[in-house]
């Protein structure tokens, strides 16, 4: 088994969910991760209903979820209260698991290295930063940069789950096609409790605002307060105790003084790679697209994409499937992402941040229309969770 190696650039959630899927086939898997340890930022915290059933084919989804929160509810809200109320139930015939679950990503990396450890298939390297990609008709060849010199890695193929600023991507020389906000993000988490000065908050709350959008995200002993920050506050401003503490008290409209745990500044991006798949060589996760987090997409697409792939590429080396099964990755992950990853979160940031009267109407009556209305109800949850996506993926191709 050793020609059929797979090199994996990255230990983040994306590369070690594609790792665990190929070792539980007994495909040995080589990790490369550049840090020196598993990341352990908050990042992404939210995980959808079909990506915990995909966590749950892993042996992972049951951990994470004792050490996550279950968010069964999501409320879009404006300063006058609540405009809308979502309940994940309505999609329980179709998942197990019909709730988000709020629980930073880094969470996630280590119960899957902890599985992955004592696999005789799996093996991970620290400190590994790729460089360099070369690849023929029977394998790839990986540069890495570790411990200050340069070694070369052997496989037949390699994932490039290595995040947005993918060396992979770089090296395999696949264009990052897209745009930046102008604005930056500002995430904020802090234990101050919002349901003492903020009646019928839900785990998961989106406000509108044409002066400063944001959303309050529930996770164990924390919340997690995002605003966008316009571009004539500089970064070190925006960083700021005082301008944290302003920002809180506007959301909860009290002044008084707010603990901050986290304070992440980030400029966010709508971008998605003009291929996923090069001979021997595929992207996927950030390397292969990014967008706002606004919907909690970004990281949950990530995971679909490397169960979509190692399902494929598993096949293919076992013989199961010709080379050409291959190619469906691209088509459906990527066209998947323009049509509903891309276009849903960039939605979702124009709707929370309506300016004239007229557009903000026209979200608050499309809301209620849909929360009114069974069907569309149904469909517009099986939509928001990323159930419909999937559904729509395995129609391709």
């Amino acid at each position: 088994m050793a020609q059929d190696r797979v090199l994996i650039a990255g230990a983040g959630p994306v590369g070690l969910v594609a790792a665990a899927q190929l070792v539980r086939q007994k495909i040995p898997v080589t990790v490369l991760e550049a840090g020196d340890e598993l990341s352990s930022e908050s990042r992404a915290s939210t995980f959808h209903p079909p990506t915990l059933d995909m966590l749950a084919d892993l042996g992972a989804a049951a951990s994470l979820i004792r050490e996550g929160l279950k968010a069964p509810q999501l409320q879009y809200r404006s300063q006058d209260g609540v405009i809308a109320q979502f309940d994940f139930g309505v999609i329980s015939d179709q998942t197990a698991h019909p709730y988000r679950v709020q629980s930073e990503q880094f969470k996630l990396t280590r119960i899957l290295l902890d599985q992955l450890r004592n696999d005789e298939c799996f093996e991970i390297q620290f400190g590994a930063r790729v460089v360099g990609v070369e690849q023929d008709q029977t394998g790839v060849r990986v540069k890495v940069s570790a411990n200050g010199r340069d070694e070369v890695r052997a496989g037949s193929w390699l994932v490039g789950a290595d995040g947005a600023r993918s060396e992979v991507r770089h090296a395999l020389g696949i264009e990052f096609e897209g745009f930046t906000w102008p604005e930056r993000f500002l995430v904020l988490s802090t234990p101050f409790d919002f349901d003492a000065v903020m009646g019928d908050l839900v785990s998961v709350n989106y406000v509108a605002d044409p002066e400063c959008w944001h959303f309050l995200l529930r996770v164990p002993g924390m919340w997690r307060v995002m605003f966008p920050v316009g571009q004539d506050v500089n970064d070190e401003t925006a960083t700021s105790p005082e301008f944290g503490q302003a920002q809180l008290s506007r959301v909860a409209r009290c002044a008084r003084k707010f603990e901050v745990i986290h304070t992440t500044l980030y400029r966010v991006h709508q971008r998605v790679a003009k291929r996923f798949r090069l001979g021997r060589a595929f992207l996927a996760g950030d390397a292969a697209h990014i967008n706002n987090p606004l919907g909690g997409m970004g990281m949950n697409g990530g995971i679909h994409d490397a169960v979509n792939l190692t399902s494929k590429l598993a096949a293919v080396i076992t013989g199961e499937s010709a080379d050409a099964e291959l190619d469906r990755y691209d088509l459906q992950r990527r066209l998947i992402t323009i049509e509903s990853v891309q276009s849903q979160t960039i939605q979702n940031k124009r709707d929370l941040e309506a300016t004239t009267e007229e557009a903000q109407r026209e979200f608050r009556d499309r809301l209620r229309r849909i929360a009114d209305d069974r069907d569309e109800r149904r469909r517009y949850i099986e939509r928001i969770s990323m159930v419909a996506s999937l559904r729509r993926a395995a129609q391709l191709g």
